[in-house]
């Protein structure tokens, strides 16, 4: 019979000694903790009523509703927007896990706070998957805009005024908002250095390397939006050539035209290009990692490590991974852990999702391994 003091000594080969028995015979089953992009933060609301207490719950109403359409639109398709399904007040309080309320300032008759909903994610994919709509769970690493402007002959990335570039950064920090946050550089004399307009537009992979380095993100999206006058009309007319650089997506550039309406100045038709384009890039996202029903699946892997720390890392980036359910420890031994991974989606979709977290997924003699990106590269 192996004996205790037996055991401990075969784990001290992955580093940890009794410390990874203790965490091997006592630790709960790995599952992935609720995802924060089922949480809609800072739903405003403002309402006036007859007294206090009837606008505040008012406002309640308001933002449960706002947060609920708003959780949808951000996981499906800007096509399946105009057929979400709509719930009664009622059924969307029982998806509702927790809120909570801030900046909340009242009056005799207005209250007006900002508040945050966290959503019970199975509850909301059965009713996408109910209502036969596709969605995506996978966020995107951060990407990094640089807006180049053309406009009379000119090309401007840091050049000031750059009304193309303002239009972006006026769009402000989305924070949590969609599947594909994203970045602004500050344009300093680094950024000047870095990398110039044409260099952007050409997608010189060494320069873009450089930028997403220095800003943290993963992908680079280049933004060239051209403006000229409508021969038709006498409008301003913006044409903007999209292109996604980077690892995660094949490189695609999506051409989007947009023409002023009537008496609408060139720095209303570019912030509102702008907010379509963001939804452009949404989309692209979303279009890549849709999932549907019934896609639930198990897929047996090792993950190599070399010590208990590096098993703790892939462990709580496994667990940030959305679309994945909960992974079962089969096996652990010197050097690698077994495990059969559930998730949703596909393999491909799977692979996808574990880069945003730097973990690297691939099969190797038949068989599926997964590991730190830094550790396999």
């Amino acid at each position: 019979m192996q004996t205790f003091k037996g055991i401990t000594a075969f784990y001290k080969g992955l580093g940890g000694g009794l410390s990874f028995l203790l965490l091997v015979l006592f630790a709960p089953p790995l599952k992935a903790e609720a995802p924060r992009l089922f949480t809609v933060k800072g739903v405003n609301v403002d309402v006036t009523a007859d007294s206090a207490q009837a606008a505040r719950i008012q406002a309640q109403k308001e933002g449960e509703l706002k947060s609920f359409t708003q959780l949808l639109k951000r996981l499906t398709l800007s096509a399946y927007h105009d057929r979400l399904p709509t719930l009664p007040l009622e059924r969307i309080r029982e998806l509702i896990q927790d809120f909570a309320v801030t900046d909340e300032k009242a009056s005799s008759v207005r209250y007006i706070a900002n508040m945050d909903y966290r959503y019970r994610a199975p509850q909301i994919r059965t009713i996408l998957n109910d209502a036969g709509i596709p969605y995506a769970e996978t966020k995107s690493k951060p990407v990094l805009m640089l807006p180049v402007y053309q406009s009379a002959g000119a090309l401007l990335l840091w050049d000031d005024p750059n009304p193309w570039r303002t239009a972006w950064q006026n769009m402000g920090n989305q924070g949590d908002a969609g599947l594909v946050p994203m970045v602004l550089p500050i344009g300093d004399l680094e950024d000047i250095r870095t990398i110039g307009a044409e260099q952007a537009m050409e997608g010189d992979a060494q320069r873009l390397a450089a930028m997403t380095n220095r800003y943290q993100t993963g992908d680079v999206v280049v933004a060239h939006g051209i403006l000229r006058m409508d021969a038709g009309y006498g409008l301003p007319e913006l044409e903007v050539y999209l292109t996604r650089f980077g690892s995660a997506l094949q490189e695609h550039t999506v051409v989007k035209s947009f023409t002023a309406i009537q008496g609408e100045d060139v720095s209303v038709l570019l912030s509102r290009s702008v907010v379509q384009l963001k939804d452009q890039v949404e989309d692209n996202w979303k279009q890549d990692n849709l999932i549907q029903a019934g896609q639930a699946q198990v897929l047996p892997l090792q993950v190599r490590v070399a010590d208990l720390k590096g098993w703790v890392r892939v462990r709580d980036r496994l667990n940030g991974v959305a679309i994945i359910q909960h992974a079962d420890v089969v096996l652990m031994r010197q050097g690698e852990v077994h495990l059969n991974l559930n998730f949703i989606g596909d393999a491909e979709q799977l692979a996808l999702s574990l880069e945003q977290a730097d973990l690297m997924l691939w099969e190797e003699a038949g068989s599926w391994y997964l590991g730190l990106r830094s550790a396999v590269q």
